[in-house]
Formats: C-alpha cells, structure tokens, sequence
C-alpha cells in the first residue's frame, strides 16, 4: 500500500465528517424553528420543511469532495 492512499483515506473521512458534523448542527437549529413556528401556524409548515432540507445539501457537497478526492490518482 501507499501512503498517498492512506493520506487520501484520512482527506475524504475528514470531508465527509466535518461537513456531516455542520450539516447536523444546522438541521437541528432549523428543525426547532420550524417545529416552533409550525406551532405557531399550519401554514407554515411546507416552508419549514424545505428550509429543514437545506443544511442537508452541505453533506451532499461533503460526499461529492470525498469521492473526488478517492478517484484522484
């Protein structure tokens, strides 16, 4: 094996875990206002789901560098 390899390994587990880690932190901030303000009024409550969505793509971006990183050679 080679260390390039190894290195590239510990890259893409670092991607994907640190954006993975932010991903959650802001899903949990939107869920709650969304679970609030749903609450508050049942209109509201397609807004809030797609505003749940959207830290979600910031794990999505996360596995994107993380499979370009690994199938660079």
């Amino acid at each position: 094996m080679d260390i390039n390899l190894g290195l590239k390994a510990i890259g893409a587990g670092l991607a994907i875990g640190i954006a993975c880690l932010g991903s959650a932190i802001g899903e949990g901030n939107a869920a709650s206002a969304a679970i609030g303000a749903t609450a508050e009024n049942e209109e509201n409550f397609t807004k809030s789901l797609i505003l749940t969505v959207l830290p979600e793509t910031q794990a999505i971006f996360g596995l994107v560098i993380a499979i370009w990183i690994l199938t660079q050679l």
